[in-house]
């Protein structure tokens, strides 16, 4: 459905009168593989060096627009640092071009606070702290250290506060990621993320946090050249939009929805050169059924995204019980039963991706939809403790959470509620399927290896709950 406010906002006469009124001008933003304008690395972190070399562009002329800034902050410890970032980004702050891209570096909060000393000569003593020659009256040095190494896992939080902040000032389309790189991680590991990120396939995606590790498994390019991937409720929107991006990547696509959706289903195979099937994920003997199939028809499964979901909506007060049991069966349930049933087959090898769809509402909550916010909160907890259980395998987990994304079940919601979900976003505008569908591709792709254990919300840094 066409986003008319949109539409009329961007208009000459338009954007005069919102501007007036005070109401958002919801931006173009920019879809597709490249970046737009030099990209500028800065900071002196452990990945900085590399990352220069990867990105750096020519910025010597004075008028020339910033495409997307890398911030190297892996480094920083203590608050004093923290003045880096101002430093840094206020003197370029409104040099970006629209549909720009700031990219924050740090690491995570407890490996900052671990990582002691990280500095043999502190910037300032601590009160109770010794003096040469002296003891500490009341703090011992572990205490010393320790307290150390809050201030720096303060410091480590602090970006993602920086981070969040800029991705709602700066406007025009430009986004703000943090990515926090664990102390294993390898800057390669940091290439496929960094490239999502600075792309227009990330255009959705703003305020995130990131967390990449060490390889899981076997890395590689952005290709899926010989994988197989399966992808339920593949019929239509956002499944079929995953589908497609899929088997863009090189991979063979397993098309899976219920019977009732049979021709649209056959569509979007065809269309992706992939198969069909047809199959019920709430009946009991589903996972089996699918199991078998995909163990006798191709051996294995690279890429599991569970992406079939349905919606019961009702307050609770006026719920059934089988409104109940359906959400949690289809949206929850049936994810968990499947996974489990293809590593007990040993369908999912080395280097395979299982991809959860969440949402926002299950991580806001929603009234009239307590069935569903369970259900995909339920996801996202599955995901985040599936991951570490999965990693000795050499497999990641992880889960997209989009937010309002037009499609046919949003374009009939009532107006008021529809312009509501549109704008109360840092974007100001409902993301599409093709949004959520890029995510996914870019979390199974080979060089996503580093990646698990992540909930990465598509929702144009929804501003209320979340």
């Amino acid at each position: 459905m066409s986003d008319r406010y949109a539409s009329f906002a961007r208009s000459a006469p338009g954007h005069t009168l919102v501007k007036q009124l005070g109401l958002p001008v919801p931006p173009r933003l920019r879809r597709g593989p490249a970046i737009d304008g030099p990209v500028v690395v800065a900071g002196e972190g452990r990945f900085a060096d590399t990352v220069k070399g990867w990105y750096a562009g020519d910025t010597e002329e004075a008028d020339a627009k910033i495409g997307g800034l890398i911030l190297d902050a892996s480094t920083l410890r203590t608050v004093d640092d923290l003045r880096a970032l101002y430093d840094i980004v206020q003197p370029i702050a409104r040099g970006f071009r629209p549909g720009g891209r700031v990219i924050v570096i740090g690491p995570t909060p407890a490996e900052a606070a671990d990582a002691q000393p990280w500095n043999a000569q502190p910037a300032s003593a601590l009160p109770g702290d010794a003096q040469p020659g002296e003891e500490a009256p009341g703090i011992t040095g572990a205490d010393s250290a320790g307290i150390r190494g809050a201030e720096a896992a303060a410091v480590a939080q602090a970006l993602e506060g920086f981070t969040r902040s800029v991705a709602k000032e700066f406007g025009r389309g430009i986004t703000a990621q943090l990515i926090r790189a664990a102390a294993d991680a390898h800057a390669d590991g940091l290439r496929t993320t960094l490239d999502f990120l600075l792309s227009g396939r990330s255009a959705y995606v703003s305020g995130q946090v990131v967390t990449v590790g060490p390889n899981i498994g076997p890395a590689g390019d952005a290709t899926l050249d010989g994988k197989v991937a399966l992808v339920t409720g593949a019929a239509r929107g956002i499944g079929a939009e995953i589908a497609k991006i899929l088997a863009g990547k090189g991979a063979q696509v397993v098309c899976l929805d219920v019977p009732a959706a049979g021709d649209s289903l056959a569509a979007v195979a065809n269309e992706v050169r992939g198969w069909a099937y047809q199959v019920d994920l709430s009946g009991e003997d589903a996972a089996a059924r699918v199991t078998e199939h995909l163990k006798e028809r191709y051996g294995h499964v690279d890429v599991v995204v569970h992406n079939a979901g349905i919606t019961r909506d009702k307050t609770l007060a006026n719920m059934k019980p089988d409104q109940w049991d359906q959400v949690l069966g289809v949206n929850l349930g049936a994810p968990i039963r499947v996974t489990e049933a293809f590593l007990a087959a040993g369908l999912i090898p080395a280097g395979g991706r299982v991809i959860g769809v969440s949402s926002v509402v299950g991580l806001a909550g929603n009234r009239g939809q307590t069935n569903y916010a369970t259900s995909k909160a339920g996801v996202a907890g599955w995901i985040r403790a599936l991951a570490p259980r999965i990693a000795g395998r050499g497999i990641t987990a992880n889960a997209v959470a989009p937010g309002f994304i037009e499609t046919a079940m949003t374009a009939h919601l009532p107006l008021v509620v529809r312009e509501g979900g549109r704008r109360m976003n840092s974007l100001a505008q409902g993301g599409l399927p093709i949004d959520v569908a890029e995510t996914i591709g870019w979390l199974a792709e080979p060089g996503s290896a580093g990646v698990t254990g992540n909930v990465v919300r598509v929702c144009g840094q929804q501003l209320l709950g979340a």
